[in-house]
């Protein structure tokens, strides 16, 4: 019987080759986004994409709106930082973190892969080339793993357990774009910025965009997205 499994699927990088990872697999897959009131949401636009061009199952869009709470670069009128260095960026938890995200983000597909029938929840965190999330850390995904198996009826009732896959974890930017390349993953496909003009381009100098081209540049890959001037 194929393995059914949930991808949170931003339209980033990183989860558009997490999503070709769980394909990989063979794994029937169900693809989640989260529309949370992002600037940046040309990203929801690729997931879009990435999902029919990678054959999902199903992809689901949930909207809530995290702007009521604020408190971020990215849900906030607040200015996205621009123009850091690599050593800046490894200190402290930048204004760009989103409180709370990830767990409601994997709260909602944990009950996504309920609804579905899966186990196999895949999330596209990188504790190597990050900018300091707590959520993207081992540790929060080894807890939230735990947590999954004693808050579901699924689990409770024995039906199985739930597993919390991040396969890029421990790879370089770079290391990801050279593995999603030979999966196929079309990264043109894919938006990383954090602040993109009205056209859509990239801004080529926030904390995202600096590890995006780092990366391409590392794996010897032209980046196919457009950038500002």
């Amino acid at each position: 019987m194929t393995r059914r499994s949930v991808v949170l699927l931003s339209g980033g990088l990183d989860s558009a080759t997490t999503l070709a990872i769980a394909r990989a697999n063979g794994d029937q897959v169900y693809a989640l986004s989260v529309d949370y009131g992002q600037r940046h949401r040309q990203e929801l636009e690729c997931a879009a994409v990435q999902a029919r061009l990678q054959g999902a199952v199903e992809h689901r869009t949930v909207r809530l709106d995290l702007r009521t709470i604020g408190g971020s670069a990215l849900t906030d009128k607040v200015d996205v930082p621009k123009d850091r260095s690599t050593d800046a960026m490894g200190h402290g938890i930048p204004i760009t973190y989103v409180p709370a995200r990830n767990t409601i983000l994997l709260g909602l597909s944990l009950g996504y892969a309920e609804v579905v029938g899966a186990f196999d929840i895949y999330f596209g965190a990188n504790a190597i080339d990050y900018s300091g999330y707590p959520d993207c850390r081992p540790e929060f995904l080894e807890q939230f793993e735990r947590l999954a198996n004693v808050a579901t009826k699924a689990a409770v009732e024995g039906k199985g357990s739930f597993r919390l896959h991040a396969p890029l974890l421990r790879l370089t930017k770079a290391q990801i774009i050279e593995l999603g390349t030979k999966l196929g993953v079309d990264y043109s496909q894919t938006r990383s910025c954090y602040d993109p003009d009205e056209q859509g381009r990239a801004c080529g100098r926030c904390d995202s965009c600096h590890l995006r081209l780092k990366g391409f540049a590392e794996a010897d890959v032209k980046d196919p997205i457009p950038y500002q001037p």
